[in-house]
């Protein structure tokens, strides 16, 4: 018997400031599975990501997150509980700059961060190491980190209380040349060791080919998702 998809979208369609409305007619992420999707710029990204964790519904379409539809949340305190199923991992997420990477990272497992307590520095500095962040940052600030360090920060905050779906926004956008693949490795270990259902929007074929199990470019004008063509991705782009 097939599990349920994780993630399942049909027939989508949502219009934004941009020349042509997003379309994806037909895509499922099941439990474990790791799906990146190229062809979606910031923008279209960004609503995406919005369609995925109920914060828009679409035109046209459903989308569906564990079996149920997003349109049938049906207010705001239901919407807000609803984003314990989620896991982000974006340049658009907030961590606090002036606290420590251990601070930031512990802050989704308590509120006393001053000091943090020794049960939750230990949870978080295990996690931390297994994302790839070297024990000697965890006490730096997060202004002073490296983006590629801060990144692995944002994806121990994405998966630290265990969530159903996870989903990385262009999250090699601020990185250096080169260092897709790296990060790409450190989420397909996270990932893959908590058989997490993931969903990948990224423009970095290095970082991809590295991070997911199957990888899908979206023809913007028919609303297809395919295999990609040979040297269909690109490079990181600037935001």
């Amino acid at each position: 018997m097939t599990a349920e998809p994780v993630l399942s979208i049909r027939g989508v369609r949502k219009q934004y400031n941009a020349l042509r409305p997003l379309r994806i007619n037909q895509l499922d992420v099941a439990p474990g599975e790791r799906v990146a999707l190229s062809g979606l710029d910031a923008g279209a990204a960004e609503v995406f990501v919005n369609l995925v964790t109920g914060a828009s519904v679409p035109d046209e379409g459903d989308v569906r997150v564990q079996g149920q539809s997003t349109a049938a949340i049906a207010d705001g305190d239901q919407w807000l509980a609803s984003l314990d199923r989620f896991g982000i991992v974006s340049p658009r997420a907030v961590l606090l700059d002036a606290a420590t990477l251990l601070q930031n990272l512990a802050m989704p497992l308590t509120l006393q961060i001053d000091p943090v307590p020794e049960d939750a520095a230990a949870t978080v500095t295990s996690l931390a190491r297994e994302a790839g962040i070297d024990e000697g940052q965890m006490a730096r600030p997060i202004a002073a980190l490296p983006p590629a360090v801060a990144m692995r920060a944002h994806l121990v905050r994405a998966v630290i209380l265990g969530p159903a779906l996870l989903v990385l926004e262009h999250p090699t956008a601020r990185l250096e040349q080169g260092e897709g693949k790296a990060f790409g490795e450190a989420v397909a270990r996270v990932a893959g060791a908590r058989s997490l259902a993931t969903v990948i929007v990224s423009e970095d074929v290095e970082f991809s080919e590295a991070a997911a199990s199957r990888r899908l470019a979206l023809h913007a004008a028919s609303g297809d998702l395919k295999p990609p063509r040979r040297g269909f991705f690109r490079l990181p782009f600037s935001t």
